[in-house]
């Protein structure tokens, strides 16, 4: 079975820069960036489909985040510049094996454990 092993969150000042790691243990067809604060809902930040790496973003980081892929490491990443309190959350790794969707919750059926974001000064 698929596993994610998320690397990289901690905490920064506004304006700064970070940059998570999500490692697979297997191929992927699919992987993604969610993002969950307390009491919201748990929202995409960013997809990349794995053979043609072909992106998304969510609209409240375009511009600001880039993600991307080490395909021989089966790892991705995802670099977050400009960071507001408002990205502050419990980031979470997401990958799927087979064809989907690839944008909703429901897509994914693989979690990482979550790794926490904290923008503040």
């Amino acid at each position: 079975q698929e596993q994610l092993v998320e690397s990289g969150g901690g905490s920064v000042q506004p304006g700064g820069s970070l940059r998570l790691s999500c490692a697979a243990s297997g191929d992927t067809y699919c992987m993604a960036w969610f993002r969950q604060a307390p009491g919201r809902e748990r929202e995409e930040v960013a997809t990349i489909y794995t053979d043609d790496g072909k992106t998304y973003y969510g609209d409240s980081v375009k511009g600001r985040f880039t993600i991307s892929q080490d395909k021989a490491k089966n790892t991705m990443y995802l670099q977050m510049n400009s960071l507001r309190p408002d990205d502050t959350a419990m980031y979470y790794c997401a990958a799927e094996t087979g064809p989907s969707g690839c944008h909703t919750t429901l897509d994914f059926g693989t979690w990482g454990q979550g790794t926490q974001v904290t923008v503040a000064s």
